[in-house]
């Protein structure tokens, strides 16, 4: 579930050129979680869909937090979440959100978090996209805003194309697949991606994020969307979920987002960090193909001018996890979105 490391594994994905700055100081040793991740803590309690799927019995974990003080306005927000990531880690945007009066539905997709770790299973967004609508069904909903990042960006996007009555408004949070990666990259199989992910230790699941994400800057904050990552690697049932990451990469390799961006026809805003340089197997590219490959800066207007009527806020000096990089100027994004200034 991881990308570039140090050493290996995390070199395999999501990458962007190490910076030559001083590790961050090692916290105490996580524990070793199970594949569902079941002795993981989230912030509110969690939640199970059983669903069928693909001639299997599996369940999607997921949070649903109602607004603070009982008192809502009828709206609800999904969130979906990245590819490095679990619904746990959406823990300060739903505490803005419910306090704004929003409910907050932050599933766990399969594969991810204390979902289900199906050993054979066709991944695609479409499927995910699928599942997640019917969890919305399960709960009565019809209709939420949905807000996706990175990797959940993808599926945000697909689920606004597949299910627009469904899709209030979108929110793009540095999403991937912005690119065609696999015409960018020589052609990777699923082999090769678990090869790279079973390499991954919990020393190279912050040093990627520390890097990747934050230019070479640690923050005790950041810590907590390394946990259940780092805590995996130390498992033994650590194989098990690497073949999910490594169908979940090929997943993201071979479905781009940017074939679907044009069909997009629900109100649109993009929050981009422009320093932003993710791009997946960025590492595996020529030389030259490198040097133009993630940059968001580049991608967020290009993006813009896909989706018809999109917005954009650029937030320059952040990479690619706003939210936590710099959440106050996410927030000022997302909620004069989501509840813009009467005239």
């Amino acid at each position: 579930m991881l990308s570039r490391s140090l050493a290996a594994a995390l070199s395999l994905a999501l990458a962007v050129p190490a910076l030559a700055a001083a590790a961050a100081p090692a916290p105490a040793a996580e524990p070793a979680y199970d594949a569902e991740g079941s002795a993981f803590e989230y912030p509110w309690p969690v939640h199970f869909f059983e669903l069928e799927s693909q001639r299997q019995k599996l369940r999607m974990a997921y949070l649903d937090v109602p607004p603070s003080g009982g008192q809502g306005n009828a709206q609800v927000v999904l969130l979906l979440h990245g590819k490095n990531f679990n619904a746990s880690d959406w823990q300060t945007t739903i505490e803005s959100l419910t306090r704004a009066g929003f409910r907050c539905i932050a599933p766990d997709q399969l594969g991810f978090g204390r979902s289900s770790k199906p050993a054979a299973y066709q991944f695609s967004f479409t499927q995910l996209a699928a599942n997640t609508r019917a969890l919305l069904a399960s709960l009565g909903l019809a209709r939420t805003v949905v807000v996706g990042h990175s990797m959940g960006g993808l599926l945000a996007g697909t689920y606004a194309v597949e299910y627009p009555a469904a899709t209030e408004k979108l929110v793009l949070v540095n999403p991937i697949g912005l690119e065609d990666y696999a015409a960018l990259v020589p052609p990777r199989t699923v082999d090769d991606w678990y090869r790279g992910e079973l390499k991954a230790t919990p020393e190279s699941v912050r040093e990627y994020q520390r890097n990747a994400y934050y230019a070479g800057a640690w923050k005790p904050e950041y810590e907590a969307h390394t946990r259940l990552l780092a805590g995996w690697t130390r498992s033994p049932d650590w194989p098990k979920v690497a073949w999910d990451s490594a169908l979940t990469y090929d997943m993201i390799f071979t479905q781009p987002l940017v074939p679907k961006l044009a069909r997009i026809r629900v109100p649109t805003l993009l929050i981009i960090g422009t320093r932003d340089r993710t791009a997946l197997g960025k590492p595996f590219a020529a030389p030259e193909v490198q040097k133009t490959m993630g940059d968001y800066e580049k991608l967020g207007k290009l993006t813009q001018e896909r989706i018809p009527g999109a917005q954009l806020v650029e937030i320059p000096g952040v990479g690619h996890v706003p939210q936590v990089e710099a959440f106050p100027a996410f927030e000022k994004a997302l909620l004069g979105f989501l509840r813009p200034a009467p005239r």
